[in-house]
């Protein structure tokens, strides 16, 4: 028996096959497949659909902190419990540190293993394409992190400063840029 995501491959190449407009969108490849009846939810189905759904939403809630850093409010960890594997979302604001720990980790893995996979994918392309330049694939990502806060600091400066501007009689108090 196929699984999940192999049923899903199997309607991207029944798509192709058919003739439809490629590259496409998943909306519109998910149109033709319902259109169709090659995806059709039953109840097990529609159950994990939804918890994918809410597992996407509390992966994307965020909050201020008491610096004004955004950040990230929910947070998976990978417990095994009576010899089963389950992944448990807590509050950052409320999870114990055991908790923020392993989910911390998951997430480190979880970029690691997508870098890995870049690497490879962007080895194969230029080994199928050896009369172009190569692309180059970079995967320390410090000076990307440094520069993304320098710019969020930046921009904290700037908003503190035109509000300022703008209600001068308004106390606000400004960060200083990190640059560590």
């Amino acid at each position: 028996m196929a699984t999940k995501n192999q049923q899903l491959q199997r309607i991207v190449t029944e798509y192709r096959r058919d003739g439809r407009q490629w590259p496409a969108t998943t909306k519109e490849i998910a149109k033709w497949a319902v259109t169709t009846r090659r995806y059709d939810l039953t109840g097990s189905t529609l159950e994990r659909q939804c918890a994918r759904e809410l597992a996407q939403a509390m992966g994307l809630e965020y909050f201020s902190d008491s610096h004004g850093r955004r950040v990230r409010a929910k947070h998976p960890a990978r417990i095994t419990k009576d010899g089963q594997q389950l992944v448990l979302w807590d509050d950052i604001r409320t999870a114990p540190r055991h908790h923020m720990q392993m989910a911390f980790q998951l997430r480190r893995r979880r970029i690691a293993s997508e870098c890995r996979q870049v690497k490879t994918d962007v080895g194969s392309y230029n080994d199928a394409h050896p009369d172009e330049m190569p692309i180059k694939m970079v995967l320390d990502f410090r000076r990307d992190v440094e520069e993304m806060e320098l710019s969020e600091g930046a921009y904290s400066l700037f908003s503190g400063l035109s509000r300022q501007i703008e209600h001068p009689t308004a106390a606000v108090s400004t960060q200083a840029v990190r640059t560590e």
